[in-house]
């Protein structure tokens, strides 16, 4: 044995001779002072307090945010709804115009009259354009309860059964969606007449 191996027995492995290692050494472990349970609890009040305060915050910007949406939801109805009216009140105007001009004249010109009223007409279904509101035809259409309503059935011959024989008052659509109801009446099939009882 030579002078190394005799100062050093753990060299080869404890002195074994099977060639293991020795098991390193846990380090040893740091002594951290254990918190007092105050300082635990006002360490957990502080948290609470601070979440707390989070939320507080953000209750109130919820808040804030509601009434912002509601305030601008409102003024975008009323600039639609000023928007809508200023162009009915351009019809109005044409109609006051019509009926002073007949006052004052003191003759009626039915031709001038018609003309008159359908000019404003037209005037109307402009403004209404603009909004995208058109009418639709019901007229020798088949009876479709989503877009007419009917309030009569006609016994007819001319159309076949279950089309619409007369629009009493037009429909409307604004886009894609029914505005409102045409009011029409439906065809039915003639009876058959009564054969004379002798």
């Amino acid at each position: 044995m030579t002078d190394s191996q005799n100062q050093n027995p753990e060299s080869n492995g404890s002195g074994n001779g099977a060639g293991e290692q020795a098991a390193p050494e846990p380090a040893p472990e740091l002594q951290i002072p254990a918190a007092t349970a105050e300082e635990r609890v006002a360490s957990l009040q502080a948290e609470r307090d601070e979440i707390k305060d989070r939320m507080l915050r953000i209750a109130a910007d919820f808040e804030n945010w509601k009434k912002r949406s509601r305030k601008e939801q409102i003024d975008a109805e009323a600039r639609v709804r000023e928007q809508v009216l200023k162009d009915m009140l351009e019809v109005v105007d044409n109609l006051e115009r019509a009926t002073s001009a007949y006052v004052e004249n003191g003759n009626v010109d039915g031709a001038a009259v018609l003309r008159g009223v359908n000019l404003v007409l037209r005037l109307f279904q402009s403004k209404l354009e603009r909004y995208n509101v058109k009418p639709f035809e019901a007229k020798g259409q088949p009876f479709d309860p989503r877009v007419h309503e009917a309030i009569s059935q006609v016994p007819t011959a001319d159309v076949a059964p279950g089309t619409v024989a007369n629009e009493m008052q037009k429909g409307y659509r604004i886009g894609d969606k029914l505005l409102r109801p045409a009011i029409v009446a439906v065809a039915t099939a003639p009876g058959k007449p009564k054969e004379s009882e002798e």
